[in-house]
């Protein structure tokens, strides 16, 4: 008996120590191999990437409407150093069969292929059923089909300036971001890494998580901003101009509620679009804006005391300075007229004497005041700041012209929040585009009682032109047509740009500034023609849709 005890003794040890062996072999000499397959399947499978942000538009009632998010969509990827193991792989023959798949280069194939210890090479982000099938069909070891996270736009080409859209990181930005994708234009860039989050990593032998990056909230209103865009594309189509742009200010809070360009772009396929699409001309675009600037002119004559509504002069229908003459835009002569017929009538002479009795300096200061030469820092990236330096030589033909809003160059974005800071009572404001930044008073430009008497002068315009009229609604606005430099030869050329600028109600607490721009229309209308019942348009939507009470009857 002795000697089955002795047996079973030493089965039980031999296991034991096969199991020690084994477990030996696992725990330390197959360490690394085992590390390597996880660390390739978490590469692969995304799972050390942080999940981007959600970007949210609101609505009046402030409900949130996902605009930008994170969607499944099938991946084709590589992983290197298991085809480099096949014997029978030929990195070059995979590179071949591969690049009419994925639409990428021989040469930058077999470069991806050929890294040492590579786990993880993306060759196609979002691919088509037709690739997919034809990687099935190809059957390649070390080629693997997979589902990655990639950025979903729900309202496709809606504010897609705004918004801007994301790609893949490229190898220097993937050592921060790991395989995450990265903003390339509009809020996508300027809040990247807070929409980003960190991505894991491995550290020796453990694997660090990743940190989602955090949603955002902007002041964009959906319906309001829909809205701007099928009235802009209407505009921009019938008048077979070259682009346009709309703004829309809560001028209380400086809220951006509607930023739209067009043409526009599609981020969910950004590649098939043009680049030079891609800008937000609202913000990254300079222009003369022509006679909406005279009522900064008035402005600053009377808000410095040098000139009232009822101050009269003797227009002649011509000014000449440093040799150069300007003329009316309609070539009239006014006689004797008022400051408030200036603008009723546009007159260009009476906004050069209007400027000439308020002097060059305070002119001058009045619009540094109100923004116009500098940035508003908008939290949107690439924002450009006017160019007014023709203005340093102190020629009077330079600052004569600049009081109707030639010769000196502003953005969109500067020039509603100006517009903005007269509906405010004086104030100018900081614009404002992510929901959680808080309203920010830039500084005192005018005194209530000159914001006060200039927009009554702007109502008075509207009901004198009755283009933009609204029954039982008191509006205040300013059209402006502007010829555009020739940046080539010098002069001007005989294309123009369309602005109306204006707000209301005039009388409620609840106001909207509205800026409306139309780039090179054809036929070189008047804003009076294009721009005006555009602005008309919106302003009937926004009385509507915000349920405004009448405030002129």
């Amino acid at each position: 008996m002795r000697w089955r005890y002795f047996l079973i003794t030493l089965g039980f040890f031999a296991a034991f120590a096969a199991l020690a062996v084994n477990l030996y072999n696992l725990q330390f000499k197959k360490t690394d191999y085992f590390f390597a397959k996880v660390k390739s399947q978490y590469l692969a499978s995304g799972t050390l990437e942080a999940s981007r942000g959600n970007i949210y538009f609101v609505d009046k009632n402030d409900n949130l409407i996902l605009a930008a998010l994170n969607k499944d969509y099938d991946a084709i990827f590589a992983v290197p150093k298991e085809i480099q193991q096949i014997k029978q792989a030929d990195i070059k023959i995979y590179s071949e069969k591969l690049s009419s798949i994925v639409n990428m280069p021989v040469e930058d194939l077999e470069k991806k292929l050929s890294k040492k210890n590579d786990q993880y090479e993306l060759l196609v982000f979002k691919a088509t059923k037709d690739q997919l099938q034809k990687i099935k069909d190809l059957n390649f070891r070390g080629i693997y089909i997979d589902k990655q996270k990639a950025r979903f736009y729900s309202f496709g080409k809606l504010a897609s300036h705004l918004l801007g859209f994301v790609s893949p990181a490229n190898e220097f930005e993937s050592l921060k971001y790991g395989n995450a994708q990265i903003g390339r234009y509009g809020i996508e860039l300027h809040f990247n890494d807070y929409l980003a989050g960190e991505p894991g990593n491995f550290e020796g032998d453990k694997i660090v998580e990743s940190k989602n990056g955090q949603d955002l909230i902007l002041t964009i209103e959906r319906n309001l901003q829909a809205r701007a865009e099928e009235i802009l594309k209407k505009l921009v189509n019938d008048w077979q101009a070259e682009a346009g742009t709309i703004v829309v200010q809560e001028p209380a809070t400086g809220k951006i509620l509607a930023m739209a360009n067009f043409p526009d772009f599609d981020p969910n396929d950004y590649s098939k679009s043009d680049l030079k699409n891609f800008p937000n001309q609202a913000i990254q675009g300079v222009y003369e804006f022509g006679s909406v600037l005279k009522i900064m002119t008035m402005a600053a004559g009377l808000d410095s005391g040098k000139i009232t509504p009822e101050t009269t002069y003797i227009d002649k229908g011509s000014a000449t300075f440093n040799g150069r003459t300007i003329k009316n835009w309609d070539d009239k002569i006014y006689g004797k007229i008022n400051m408030a017929d200036v603008l009723e009538y546009s007159v260009n002479t009476g906004s050069v004497f209007a400027e000439r009795e308020t002097g060059h300096k305070i002119f001058l200061d009045y619009l540094n005041k109100f923004g116009l030469n500098e940035l508003t820092n908008i939290n949107l990236p690439g924002e450009v700041r006017g160019n007014m330096k023709n203005l340093k030589n102190g020629k009077d033909i330079h600052f004569a012209t600049a009081s109707f809003g030639q010769g000196i160059s502003i953005t969109s974005i500067a020039l509603i929040n100006a517009f903005s800071a007269i509906a405010n009572n004086g104030v100018l404001m900081k614009p404002l585009i992510s929901a959680d930044e808080k309203p920010e008073a830039i500084r005192r430009v005018i005194s209530p009682k000159t914001a006060e008497t200039l927009t009554k002068m702007m109502v008075s315009v509207v009901e004198k032109n009755k283009i933009t009229k609204i029954f039982n609604y008191s509006i205040a606005g300013k059209s402006g047509t502007a010829y555009i430099p020739d940046f080539k030869n010098g002069g001007y050329t005989d294309e123009v740009i369309n602005a109306y600028v204006g707000f209301l109600p005039v009388k409620n607490q609840q106001k909207f500034t509205i800026l409306i721009k139309l780039d090179k229309p054809a036929g070189i209308p008047f804003a009076n023609s294009t721009v005006a019942p555009a602005f008309k348009e919106l302003a009937e939507f926004i009385i509507n849709y915000y349920n405004l009470s009448p405030d002129n009857i």
